[in-house]
């Protein structure tokens, strides 16, 4: 791509560059026509031909544009005048007695005079018909009048700019042309390819955290190995394989790694390089790939953002047309593969709800697996993985930052061990330690600490009694995880931050959860209503994610009794709430308040109970602005 990038950036530089010179030359041209004020009307060259005062013209074959020398100097309205030279000449002759130095400086300065009076007798004029002019002239020597007549023929720079002029749009056409023929890789070697088809290094044991899946997509390498194995006993490996999960999780990596176990050709696209400006392009590409894999097999044809393509069909034009056509084009191709092609699609997606179902179906994308955030176990294969290149200290201990992790997946955990050595490098640190990863954590997490922003004593305040809200109404939710840290100083959009400890992986959470979840995000609003009797705009992140969960526990989840176990969505994901009566929004609206005001309620009446407890850890952040998980429990001892 970089290459196919580079040439097109060539080709049109190179183009701007020939517009721009010629540009300049007409230019200088017309500007140098400008600046020559010695132009003779048409109609006056007739009478000074008339008069016989032309000694000689010049003429370049193809131009209208005429060179005269007159014999007389004429006046604005083209009157001949006496010569001044002839007089300076009479008195000369009379001056007969000064000395040889005079005469010297006299005739240097009769030269000067002449040589401008030369100039002046030049002039130029445009005429009508160079045919026409020719004959009048022509007809006037035969009458005795002398002019001489000279005829040249044009120099190939004047040439030049004319013949670039004419061969311009040929020019622009042909770079379109090429332009066009390098983005659909209609090459002999396409570029968007030849980028891809390599041999892959990763191996299964490069890729942590996803033991199952890799036990799956094994019989996938042993039959690009041993596709005959299969074939006498009469096996049809899946011609299509769709990985589908979180954003960073390794579908891509786990893709790469069957290739380079299996050592075969990997030939990678994004779903958005199928996806151009010209109509067609898209099935264009995908015969393209498909003809070269073929030429390659065994290989392994890998689509990554498969959903950029293989989305619904609609009826719609345009873009949505082309998209249509791009899709069609797949289900063709991968219907296409005999039993004996040992070619496997790998596809991955973040959103497989909306991928076409006819792409779904057994025969293309015969196997669907998910690829999940990575378990304690996984996170700590993960972590070591990507710390063999990295120095760290005795103390710090991979299962530990695995235990403050759950949720990760592969890529941010990668994140934040890269952020933690950048952090030890600033800190002049010989090694990673601990600190370093709890500080990339928490940078990762909530964002940059912003040590040296200027914050008011009311702003702090606010902000101490918020924070230790949420961590004082947590403390008494039984299904609330424990609190690690507790900070006032800024951190990325955030004005404080409560930290809990994410030691625990899960797959379903509970009623009685999601509404003490309720609860502990409203405790900082609730804090700073008990306390300070005035509510600010530091909430407006709690409400926002409070109010999705108590949406999604009403018409998702189904844990509302007045609205019921329903789902609101249908095939297509939106929701219908005609079906259900006229007032369904007005009673879906009415429950998630409700749920909410309880909640808001409840932590007040948490935070009432138990103000001593708010009151001084409020006070304690103002004065350290920072309090740690061992700090915060001996406020309850």
């Amino acid at each position: 791509m970089k290459n196919k990038n580079k040439g097109l950036g060539i080709l049109a530089l190179i183009l701007i560059l020939a517009i721009i010179v010629i540009t300049i030359i007409m230019l200088t041209m017309k500007t140098g026509k400008k600046q020559d004020d010695k132009v003779l009307p048409y109609t006056d060259l007739i009478k000074q031909i008339s008069s016989k005062n032309i000694q000689k013209v010049e003429m370049t074959t193809g131009s209208t544009t005429v060179k005269v020398t007159l014999k007389k100097e004429i006046d604005e309205k083209g009157i001949i005048v006496e010569n001044g030279v002839e007089y300076k000449e009479k008195e000369e002759d009379k001056d007969k007695e000064e000395s040889f130095n005079i005469k010297e400086i006299f005739v240097k300065q009769k030269s000067e005079e002449e040589t401008k009076i030369e100039e002046k007798l030049v002039k130029t004029t445009i005429v009508p018909n160079t045919e026409s002019f020719i004959g009048l002239i022509q007809d006037e020597v035969a009458k005795g009048n002398d002019i001489e007549l000279i005829q040249k023929t044009p120099s190939f720079l004047t040439k030049l700019p004319s013949y670039i002029f004419s061969l311009l749009p040929t020019f622009i056409m042909l770079a379109l042309f090429i332009m066009i023929f390098k983005m659909q890789g209609l090459t002999e070697k396409g570029e968007v390819y030849d980028d891809t088809e390599r041999k892959i290094k990763v191996k299964f044991e490069d890729v942590a955290g996803l033991n199952e899946e890799k036990g799956e997509l094994i019989e996938i390498v042993d039959f690009l190995k041993n596709p005959k194995r299969y074939t006498q006993m009469g096996a049809k490996i899946p011609k299509g394989i769709l990985l589908y999960g979180k954003p960073g999780t390794g579908k891509t990596l786990i893709a790469k790694a069957i290739a380079g176990e299996a050592n075969v050709p990997f030939i990678s696209m994004s779903g958005s390089e199928f996806i151009e400006m010209f109509a067609g392009l898209g099935a264009s590409r995908v015969r393209k790939l498909f003809d070269r894999a073929r030429r390659l097999e065994p290989c392994i044809v890998f689509i990554d953002e498969i959903d950029a393509i293989g989305s619904r069909r609609t009826n719609a034009s345009g873009a949505e047309s082309e998209n249509n056509q791009t899709l069609n084009q797949l289900l063709v191709e991968m219907d296409g593969f005999s039993s004996e092609e040992t070619i496997i699609v790998l596809a991955a997606t973040n959103r497989p709800e909306m991928l076409d179902k006819a792409l779904l179906r057994p025969g293309r994308f015969d196997r669907q697996i998910v690829v999940p955030t990575p378990d304690l176990k996984g996170r700590e294969e993960i972590l070591k993985i990507h710390a063999k290149d990295k120095k760290f200290a005795e103390n710090v201990t991979f299962k530990s930052i695995a235990e403050d992790t759950a949720g990760f997946t592969g890529a941010e955990l990668a994140n934040i061990l890269n952020e933690a050595a950048i952090i030890a490098t600033k800190n002049e640190h010989e090694v990673i330690e601990q600190y370093d990863v709890e500080e990339a954590v928490k940078k990762v997490t909530v964002g940059l600490e912003k040590k040296n922003r200027v914050i008011s004593e009311k702003e702090k305040k606010i902000t101490a009694y918020h924070e230790a809200g949420h961590a004082v109404v947590s403390w008494y939710l039984p299904t609330q995880t424990e609190v690690k840290e507790i900070s006032i100083v800024p951190r990325g959009m955030a004005g404080g931050y409560t930290m809990y400890k994410n030691d625990e992986d899960k797959s379903y959470i509970s009623k009685t959860e999601m509404e003490e979840k309720l609860i502990a995000l409203l405790g900082g609003r609730a804090a700073e209503q008990v306390a300070l009797n005035e509510i600010s705009t530091g909430a407006s992140n709690d409400i926002e994610v409070a109010t999705q969960i108590a949406r999604d526990m009403v018409i998702k989840y189904g844990m509302n009794k007045t609205i019921g176990t329903i789902s609101l969505k249908d095939e297509n994901g939106d929701y219908q709430l005609e079906m259900f009566g006229l007032n369904m929004g007005d009673k879906i609206g009415k429950e998630i308040k409700l749920l909410l005001d309880t909640a808001y309620n409840d932590a007040q009446t948490i935070l009432k109970e138990h103000f001593d407890k708010l009151d001084a850890i409020a006070k304690r952040l103002l004065e350290t602005e920072k309090i740690n998980a061992e700090e915060f429990k001996s406020f309850f001892e």
